[in-house]
C-alpha cells in the first residue's frame, strides 16, 4: 500500500499521467449515464476533476498547466480544421447575422453583470471574475487580472470568484439549451445540416425545347446563364447515349441528365425548355442500369500530388472521354466544377466506359489504405502557427495593455484558415472523421480534467465563504438569463435552426463543453460551424470588455 500511495500522491510524471487518466476515465464513464433522458457527456470529466481535487489529489503545477493548455489547443485547432470550409461559406449563409447575435449575447451578459454588481453590492473586481466564470472564459479572467495588477489592486478575488462560478457556467449553458429545446423549439427547427464551400448537388433531367439554344454548344449555352452552374452527365439522342463535351452541339429534343443545385433547377428549366418530373435524388438509383454502354463509379483521390489542384486542370474529359459529375467531401456532395480545388479523400463520381474509367482510376489513385494515416506534420505545424498568432499583442485604443487571441483564439483561427485554404498550397490536411473526433475528444478531456482538478482544491471552501453563495447565484443568472433570451431571439426572430442556435450560444459563451453536448445530441455539423463562426470575435470582445470593466469601475 505504501508503494501504491507514493505512486498516486507523490508528484512525478507517472503520477500526473495516472491521475489525469483516472479522472478522464471516470468522467467519461459517468457521461454515459442519462437522467430524464439527458446526459452531460464529456462535461462529467470536469466534475470528476473537481471531486478529485476536493479529495486532495493534485499533480505538479507545471504539468497541470501544460496538460490543460495542450488539451485546449488540440481541441480548438482540430475543431477549426474540421469546420474550416463551412466557416467561410457560413458568412454567405448568415455568418454576419450569427456574429451580431453572438455580440448581442456578450453585451447582454455584460449588462446583467453590471446591474448585479450594483444590486448585490459586489465589487467590480470580483464581478469580473464572476463574469469570466459564468461565461467559461479564462482568457478574459487573465485580462482582468492583468488590468487589476496594473492598477495596483489584488487579483485574488477575481480568480476565486471565477473558480466558484465556472462549474455552473458550464452546466448553465447546457441547461439553457435543454430548456430552450423544451419551450421554444419546433420539429422543423432541428435539421441535419452540413456545411461546405459549395452547395449540395441536385440531379435533374431536361429536354431541350428552347429554340434560343438550338445549334449552340454546351459551352455557349453555359455562357447564356451566368451564375447558374451545371454539369451535363449524359445526353440521349435518337436512342443513343453519349458523354457531352463543352463542344457538343445541342439539338431539339435532346434529353440531358444534369447535375446542378436545387436553387438552379428553375432557371435551368427556362434555359433548356422542359424539366422532366423523375426524381433522381432518392439515393436508390442504380446508375449502371440506366444505359448499357456507360458505367458510373466512385474513385477516391489518394495521390498527394493532386491535393490542391483544380479539377479542370486534370483534363480528364478530353483525355479519357469520361465525365466527373459529383465530388463527395466529408459526406457532402459537391458540383464537379472545373475550378473545384481537389483534396485528398475526395470521392469523385466518374461516368464513362469501363476501360476508360480504369485509366482514370490510376490517375487519381483510388487506394483507400493511403488515407488511414493522418498527416501529423500538418497538425503540429498548424498548432505552432496558431500559438504564434495567439501571442501577437494587439493594441486597442483606450486600453493600456495589448489584447491577445491567446491559447484558444490563435489555434482556432489558424485551424479555420488551414482547413479552408491548406489544399490550395498543397498542404495535406486530410484526416479521417474518426481520427479528427478522437483528437478533439482527447484534447477536450485533457482540458476539462486539469481545469476541474485545479478548481476542486478550494471549491468547497470557496462555496462555504460568506460571499460564495452570492457569487454562485449571480454567476448562474449571468449564464442562464442572457442565453435563454438570445435562444428565443435566434429561433423565433432570426429563424435559425436549433443546431446553429446552439453553436452560436456555445461560441459566444466560449463553452466547448456545451458544444460537446450539442454535437452529441444533434445531427449534422451546424453546431460546430456556428461555434467556430462566432467564437473568435466573441472571445476577443470578452477579453476587451473584461479590461474595460476594471478600468472604468475600479
Amino acid at each position: 500500500m505504501e508503494w501504491f500511495e507514493s505512486v498516486i500522491m507523490q508528484h512525478s510524471p507517472i503520477q500526473a499521467v495516472i491521475v489525469i487518466s483516472v479522472i478522464i476515465a471516470v468522467g467519461l464513464g459517468l457521461g454515459k449515464i442519462k437522467l430524464w433522458g439527458i446526459s452531460l457527456g464529456v462535461t462529467w470529466v470536469f466534475f470528476a476533476g473537481i471531486l478529485a481535487g476536493h479529495l486532495g489529489l493534485s499533480i505538479d503545477p507545471a504539468m497541470l498547466k501544460y496538460a490543460e493548455s495542450f488539451g485546449l489547443v488540440l481541441f480548438v485547432y482540430e475543431l477549426g480544421l474540421k469546420v474550416g470550409p463551412g466557416f467561410f461559406s457560413s458568412f454567405r449563409k448568415g455568418g454576419v447575422r450569427l456574429n451580431i447575435m453572438g455580440l448581442l449575447l456578450v453585451f447582454l451578459g455584460t449588462g446583467v453583470a453590471i446591474a448585479l454588481s450594483y444590486i448585490a453590492g459586489i465589487p467590480m473586481s470580483d464581478m469580473t471574475g464572476i463574469l469570466s466564470g459564468a461565461t467559461t472564459n479564462t482568457p478574459s479572467l487573465g485580462a482582468a487580472q492583468q488590468a487589476l495588477q496594473q492598477l495596483g489592486l489584488s487579483a485574488n478575488g477575481a480568480a476565486l470568484s471565477c473558480a466558484v462560478t465556472y462549474p455552473l457556467g458550464v452546466v448553465g449553458v447546457i441547461l439553457a439549451m435543454v430548456i430552450a429545446r423544451k419551450m421554444f423549439v419546433r420539429p422543423s427547427d432541428i435539421v441535419d445540416g452540413s456545411h461546405d464551400d459549395d452547395d449540395e448537388t441536385y440531379i435533374a433531367t431536361f429536354v431541350v425545347q428552347n429554340p434560343a439554344i438550338y445549334g449552340r454548344s454546351v459551352c455557349e449555352v453555359a455562357r447564356l446563364s451566368p451564375g447558374h452552374e451545371f454539369v451535363i452527365s449524359r445526353l440521349w439522342r435518337g436512342g443513343d447515349v453519349s458523354i457531352p463535351t463543352s463542344e457538343t452541339v445541342l439539338a431539339p429534343g435532346d434529353r440531358i441528365l444534369v447535375i446542378t443545385t436545387a436553387e438552379d433547377v428553375d432557371p435551368l428549366t427556362i434555359l433548356f425548355g422542359e424539366h422532366e418530373s423523375r426524381d433522381w435524388n432518392t439515393g436508390d438509383v442504380d446508375w449502371n442500369k440506366i444505359d448499357s454502354s456507360l458505367t458510373s463509379r466512385h474513385i477516391i483521390v489518394t495521390r498527394p500530388e493532386l491535393n490542391g489542384r483544380k479539377l479542370g486542370s486534370l483534363k480528364l474529359r478530353n483525355s479519357y472521354g469520361v465525365n466527373i459529375t459529383r465530388v463527395m467531401r466529408s459526406g457532402v456532395l459537391l458540383l464537379a466544377k472545373p475550378g473545384l480545388i481537389l483534396q485528398l479523400g475526395d470521392r469523385l463520381t466518374v461516368v464513362g466506359q469501363e476501360r476508360q474509367i480504369s485509366k482514370v482510376e490510376k490517375v487519381l489513385g483510388n487506394t483507400a489504405t493511403k488515407l488511414r494515416d493522418p498527416n501529423l506534420a500538418a497538425i503540429f505545424i498548424g498548432i505552432v502557427l496558431g500559438l504564434l498568432l495567439g501571442s501577437i499583442p494587439i493594441a486597442v485604443p483606450g486600453i493600456s495593455a495589448p489584447v491577445k487571441l491567446g491559447l484558444a483564439g490563435g489555434p482556432i483561427v489558424v485551424g479555420l484558415l488551414i482547413g479552408r485554404f491548406g489544399p490550395r498550397f498543397h498542404l495535406v490536411t486530410y484526416t479521417t472523421r474518426s481520427a479528427n473526433l478522437m483528437l478533439r475528444g482527447i484534447g477536450l478531456s485533457l482540458y476539462l480534467a486539469c481545469l476541474g482538478l485545479d478548481a476542486g482544491a478550494h471549491f468547497v471552501e470557496s462555496i462555504m465563504r460568506g460571499d460564495g453563495l452570492i457569487w454562485i447565484g449571480a454567476g448562474f443568472i449571468i449564464t442562464l438569463l442572457p442565453v435563454l433570451i438570445m435562444a428565443l431571439i435566434a429561433l423565433r426572430w432570426a429563424r435559425l435552426d436549433y443546431g446553429s442556435t446552439c453553436g452560436m450560444l456555445c461560441g459566444a459563451m466560449a463553452n466547448p463543453m456545451a458544444l460537446g453536448y450539442a454535437n452529441d445530441t444533434l445531427p449534422g455539423d451546424n453546431p460546430a460551424v456556428s461555434y467556430a463562426t462566432v467564437y473568435p470575435l466573441a472571445m476577443f470582445t470578452r477579453v476587451v470588455i473584461a479590461q474595460l470593466l476594471i478600468l472604468c469601475f475600479c
